[in-house]
């Protein structure tokens, strides 16, 4: 029997395959500070059976209320590790991406093919790949392909999207803070079915995503934080001082970045061939470009949706919106096969931890115990290790805990501001500080009478209290 094999499916394959290696074999994986402390409370939750509702490991906030609104993808980071040390986790991760892309290619395959699709995949996993990190976010990231891929699916079907959204919701909702973008996601899907249903008609379809949307927002509060949980995206957001963290900065087009050649090559087909978009989705287009350009970290959002939502107009812009042959299942089991392969090299290799700009490893263990013992003054990004290490650092990466007020003082002292630097010290009775070689901070601590340089590489420099 003849077997036709439609190149999309290994083309997608591909794209999936190289997103996992990339994932399980790129040290970038594992250049972030978060990865120490979301590994840690995982830790905590497996041993006490139960999400923390107050905050556990900072120095200064020790006893607070703390949202632990990633407590799942904590305890699954935990068991990874466990199971298989820092490979474990950054193979789950990896598994993530890979899933996510997957997922993507098969919905936009539906409709593009050959070099398109191929340009496509590969703009959109650029824009993905910077949030390549071994964080809560990358388990999420195959349920925000779910969740944009059905409602896709259901607009092109002409139909109110599946009510397994909703499990998919609650799943989202333990796992990742960014299930609310899901829920605003699905507006301008709405929008657009209201828009384009006939006038007769228009009060069922309301009706329709009204209960589609109160059974997703009812499903987001099935986690331990019930209403609270619901309320942190929107607290989160509401911080002024976010700007001042790497993920939540706006995009720099001093240098060329994925994002702007995305954009550009959008343009540019845009001028060359007029793609027809509704005007819901148009809106939505310039949303997620607008969040892009505001905050890096939304360029995954990007990435991920824009594909799904432009790949129709795309297709018919070139005229090539023919129907895609039966895919046949050989492409899945190798492609599976290979995958299997992947992960299977990675767990076979120990990942051992180095130093790097956010684990001071070499600077932590050349500081003496009963140092350590005392309050610290720290570099933002150094947090996460120190609660890895049992430490309590003075910040960390939790900005809802820390708040626009924190955040504010943090940004004051690592400038070297000496009057903030005076209060802190004397406030929190500080024994020691750990910073990295380029924080204005150094320059402060080395000409400070009581202080001297205890150790210096180029990740991190340790100063101390002399007694």
């Amino acid at each position: 029997m003849n077997v036709v094999l439609d190149r999309r499916d290994g083309l997608v394959a591909g794209f999936a395959l190289a997103a996992l290696a990339l994932g399980l074999f790129a040290p970038v994986t594992l250049n972030d500070g978060d990865t120490w402390w979301h590994v840690k409370v995982g830790e905590w939750i497996l041993a006490h059976g139960q999400a923390p509702h107050i905050d556990l490991w900072s120095a200064g906030r020790a006893g607070q209320a703390w949202t632990a609104h990633e407590w799942l993808s904590e305890a699954i980071m935990a068991l990874a590790f466990r199971a298989a040390g820092w490979s474990g986790v950054v193979a789950i991760c990896a598994l993530g991406f890979g899933s996510a892309i997957w997922i993507l290619g098969q919905t936009v395959a539906r409709r593009l093919e050959g070099m398109t699709l191929g340009i496509v995949l590969l703009l959109s996993m650029s824009l993905m790949t910077p949030s390549l990190l071994a964080r809560p976010h990358m388990l999420a990231l195959p349920l925000v392909a779910l969740w944009s891929a059905e409602l896709v699916r259901a607009r092109d079907q002409g139909r109110t999207p599946s009510l397994w959204l909703a499990p998919l919701m609650a799943l989202w909702a333990n796992l990742h803070g960014g299930w609310a973008f899901g829920l605003a996601l699905a507006g301008p899907f709405g929008l657009e079915a209201l828009f384009i249903a006939q006038r007769g008609k228009r009060g069922a379809v309301f009706l329709q995503w009204a209960l589609f949307g109160l059974a997703c927002l009812a499903a987001a509060m099935v986690t331990p934080y019930g209403v609270e949980g619901l309320l942190l995206p929107v607290r989160l957001l509401g911080l002024k001082n976010l700007g001042g963290i790497g993920e939540w900065r706006p995009a720099d087009f001093s240098h060329i970045e994925p994002l702007e050649v995305v954009l550009l090559t959008l343009l540019g087909f845009a001028l060359t061939r007029p793609m027809k978009l509704a005007p819901a989705m148009t809106a939505l287009l310039a949303i997620l470009i607008h969040l892009s350009l505001s905050q890096g970290r939304h360029q995954m959002l990007l990435g991920m949706v824009a594909p799904m939502i432009l790949c129709g107009p795309i297709a018919i812009a070139l005229a090539r919106a023919g129907e895609r042959p039966e895919r046949h299942r050989m492409v899945a089991a190798l492609s599976f096969f290979a995958a299997l392969v992947l992960l299977g090299l990675r767990l076979a290799v120990p990942l051992p931890r180095v130093d790097t700009q956010v684990s001071p490893i070499s600077a932590l263990a050349a500081t003496p115990a009963e140092i350590r013992a005392e309050p610290v003054l720290n570099q933002y990004g150094f947090g996460g290790y120190l609660i890895w290490s049992d430490l309590k650092p003075y910040i960390d990466s939790r900005a809802e805990l820390f708040k626009d007020e924190g955040l504010a003082q943090y940004g004051k002292l690592v400038d070297g501001d000496e009057p903030t630097l005076d209060a802190v010290l004397s406030a929190r009775k500080i024994g020691w500080a750990i910073f990295a070689p380029q924080a204005k901070i150094n320059a402060v601590f080395d000409h400070r009478l009581g202080w001297r340089r205890l150790y210096a590489d180029k990740f991190a420099i340790v100063y101390v209290r002399q007694k």
